[in-house]
């Protein structure tokens, strides 16, 4: 059964890969993908797919517990005016509970929250099979090795995605995974995904540059679309001129 919650959504053709690692049972994943590929919306359609199939506790984290409402739980897609949880998460088959950020399948009682990883040890309660990873590389690495022995007995999956923000843990936890043979890395930039025309993408180069100025803005340009993890990170003191 390849996706029993919306049978209109499929995954983009750059998706597709993942997408089918994932279902046929892949258990760690590290998507560097550029801004706007659709990250989080890949997951948390993983995760609704995987309530349904394997009753269990599934979580979805950002660095910080503050920005995970704002950036997941309210967002709305700006193609369909819909909340993305409930796209992900129809009412139909899932309660929300917003008070917390908790879904709940009305079918078999597994649940699906939205966390902050900077609070990982407070978070603790019914362990999760499968965690999603957002902004991995703004996130606190302690994170991983603390849930790791959790994920690793209930047999679930990690995935990680992110923009690259220089050779930091991201970075080091990408390249283990591209030397591993049962994990899937892969780096997508605008370029590979063919998401947005030249123009626009003179048009998002133009507006960075001209609110960081040429070198903060080509750097923040390169590291969002680009995905490079040689760019300088923003703030770093002549990074442009030592890259």
């Amino acid at each position: 059964m390849d996706f029993p919650v919306n049978e209109n959504w499929k995954p983009r053709p750059y998706q597709q890969a993942a997408w089918d690692y994932l279902c046929d049972g892949g258990k760690h994943a590290e998507l560097i993908w550029h801004r706007r590929a659709g990250k989080d919306e890949i997951c948390m359609k993983f995760g609704a797919r995987s309530m349904l199939l394997e009753p269990a506790s599934y979580w979805h984290m950002l660095p910080l517990a503050n920005q995970i409402r704002k950036a997941i739980w309210d967002s709305i897609n700006p193609h369909t005016g819909v909340r993305r949880i409930h796209e992900c998460f129809p009412q139909e088959l899932f309660t929300h509970r917003d008070t917390d950020m908790f879904v709940r399948s009305k079918t078999n009682g597994s649940t699906w929250q939205c966390l902050g990883s900077d609070n990982y040890q407070g978070a603790i309660g019914s362990p999760p099979k499968g965690i999603t990873y957002s902004e991995w590389a703004l996130a606190n690495p302690t994170v991983r090795g603390y849930l790791r022995p959790i994920i690793a007995e209930n047999d679930g999956y990690q995935l990680f995605i992110t923009t690259p923000r220089g050779k930091n843990h991201a970075y080091s936890t990408y390249k283990a995974a591209r030397k591993h043979p049962n994990q899937f890395a892969e780096l997508l930039t605008v370029h590979d995904t063919g998401m947005l025309s030249p123009e626009q993408l003179i048009e998002e180069l133009n507006e960075y540059t001209a609110t960081y100025g040429e070198a903060q803005g080509i750097a923040l340009y390169e590291q969002e679309y680009e995905c490079s993890f040689e760019a300088a990170i923003l703030g770093a003191y002549y990074g442009a001129e030592f890259r």
